[in-house]
């Protein structure tokens, strides 16, 4: 007897699509490739090159034969780098059992979650939230508990909604500062309200996700769970990488603090998953985390010109209200009031996928819909670009928003 049933998927898989700024950056390039002008801001991509003293560390490693297996969570000089730079810039001792080091934050998001969540378990994920959150949770046998975070309390997780979100299923508390996609940023006095709280429930963990830290405004301090409150060391894990501060979204190195007894289970999982991160990429990440800083402040002012730029053109635009953020190169624009207006075409505008993909095809203007970080009625831009496209996506913004009826 032939059995014609097929062999199955991960069940899992059925619950989320694949990431919508993946699927917006392709459809981008697939009307670039047809010819139109399209101005990307859909990826959060630096602009920049990756400084020249970090490329001649990676070519002096391939050279001196820098090409074999690490061990799976680093190398010790690279952990000797990352030690150096938590003391000098959060004020925070580790030891080189207390690090990690992963092929990029992503995987590593991914291989934490792995590590703490049991099946059922639950994550307190704050929204508007990076998209790739909810389904990390969800594969590694969580789910997510999503706390709104609206625009008029600044896109930030308040104390009282986070007590009210924690129950006996809760595992996880995810913190993004600054924030992907809203560019939110937490204050000392804030993020000690949240540790408030926190201190109250010795049983959960806490994942601090730091990548865009150094990527703040006008003199903003970026404060970190651990070092507002000393006492929750032992259950916070915090996540940082060159990607974003450093322009190495290539180079793939991610890596995570947290205390001896959960780096070592980490280590369980990093073994199986991984072989080990790029050799040649950590050199190069040595070098960043080491070498010259100054350049960080010359492209976080370029930053703050394009965010000053873009929040008041988009502010002005009727119909759309702009939130001004502490930090990170991402706009999240709110677009409530064109809720129910129709493009040239006869389409009517009832969500932030609608919206997106008319800017896209009347703008030729790339973004992602609000959807995809789970907080409808905005899009998230990036302004990881020139000022002559931003200046240009903006005139386009705004005439095809006027053609709306």
């Amino acid at each position: 007897m032939i059995n014609n049933n097929k062999p199955k998927f991960n069940k899992q898989l059925e619950r989320f699509q694949p990431s919508a700024i993946n699927t917006i950056f392709s459809l981008a390039k697939q009307l670039k490739d047809d010819g139109k002008d399209i101005i990307d801001l859909s990826i959060g991509e630096p602009e920049f090159d990756t400084p020249e003293h970090i490329k001649q560390a990676a070519i002096k490693a391939i050279e001196e034969n820098q090409t074999k297996y690490t061990p799976s969570d680093g190398s010790a000089d690279l952990k000797d780098a990352i030690i150096s730079k938590f003391k000098r810039e959060n004020n925070l001792t580790y030891q080189p059992d207390e690090i990690a080091i992963d092929s990029g934050v992503k995987p590593l998001l991914f291989h934490v979650m792995k590590t703490i969540l049991n099946e059922g378990d639950e994550v307190i994920i704050p929204t508007p939230c990076w998209t790739s959150y909810p389904g990390m949770v969800i594969l590694a046998g969580g789910e997510p508990t999503f706390v709104p975070c609206p625009q008029k309390k600044g896109f930030k997780l308040q104390a009282e909604d986070l007590k009210a979100a924690i129950n006996e299923k809760t595992r996880l508390v995810m913190l993004n500062s600054p924030s992907n996609p809203t560019g939110a940023a937490y204050t000392v006095n804030e993020m000690k309200e949240l540790t408030d709280v926190l201190l109250q429930y010795p049983n959960l963990w806490i994942l601090a996700d730091d990548i865009y830290e150094h990527i703040v405004f006008n003199d903003f301090i970026n404060a970190n769970p651990v070092s507002v409150e000393p006492k929750l060391f032992d259950r916070t894990i915090i996540l940082n990488g060159v990607s974003k501060a450093y322009s190495m979204t290539g180079w793939r190195i991610g890596y995570a603090a947290g205390p001896q007894h959960f780096m070592s289970m980490l280590l369980k999982v990093l073994s199986q998953a991984t072989g080990c991160p790029c050799s040649i990429s950590q050199a190069a990440a040595i070098a960043a985390l080491d070498g010259p800083q100054e350049f960080l402040k010359d492209w976080v002012k370029i930053y703050q010109q394009r965010r000053d730029y873009l929040v008041k053109q988009l502010d002005s635009i009727p119909g759309i209200s702009c939130n001004s953020p502490e930090g990170a190169f991402y706009l999240y624009p709110c677009f409530t009031e064109l809720i129910g207006k129709q493009t040239p075409k006869g389409k009517k505008i009832l969500n932030s996928v609608d919206m997106v993909y008319y800017l896209l095809e009347e703008a030729l203007v790339a973004m992602v819909p609000g959807s995809a970080f789970e907080y409808e009625e905005h899009f998230r831009l990036s302004y990881a670009a020139s000022l002559s496209d931003l200046e240009k996506a903006c005139a386009r913004i705004t005439q095809a928003v006027q053609a709306l009826r």
